[in-house]
């Protein structure tokens, strides 16, 4: 599976962007497809999931900003990000889980997921 990641950039607060991911694959309508990110000397984090392309789940700080979607026709899953804030700043990455074998418990777990996209850099100004 090859992940390619795009649409980062630099935003004002409160602006907004959108993120996509596109996969190969044949069977991407039942990957489990997840967004984290990892700001500069920090840890990765999670950010999004679409869980076995029909439940989406987010981190308590991008609930009601941040929105995960899919377009099964073109492989891709996006990641409409609102009212970005500077704490926001970080290299998100992309992730997949083509079997959708992660449990929900590990599914924000990075070390869960054996497939990366290479990231791209969302940096929101003050």
């Amino acid at each position: 599976v090859q992940l390619q990641a795009s649409g980062g950039g630099l935003v004002q607060s409160g602006g907004s962007l959108t993120l996509s991911c596109a996969a190969s694959g044949r069977t991407f309508s039942q990957y489990t497809m997840a967004w984290f990110r990892q700001a500069p000397g920090k840890e990765r984090t999670f950010v999004s999931a679409f869980r076995r392309g029909s439940t989406t789940h987010y981190a308590d700080s991008v609930k009601g900003r941040f929105t995960i979607s899919r377009d099964t026709a073109k492989n891709t899953v996006y990641l409409q990000m609102n009212s970005l804030k500077p704490d926001d700043t970080a290299v998100y990455y992309c992730a997949a889980d083509p079997g959708g074998r992660i449990i929900l418990s590990s599914l924000t777990n990075p070390s869960a997921y054996n497939y990366w996209g290479q990231g791209t850099l969302v940096t929101v100004s003050s």
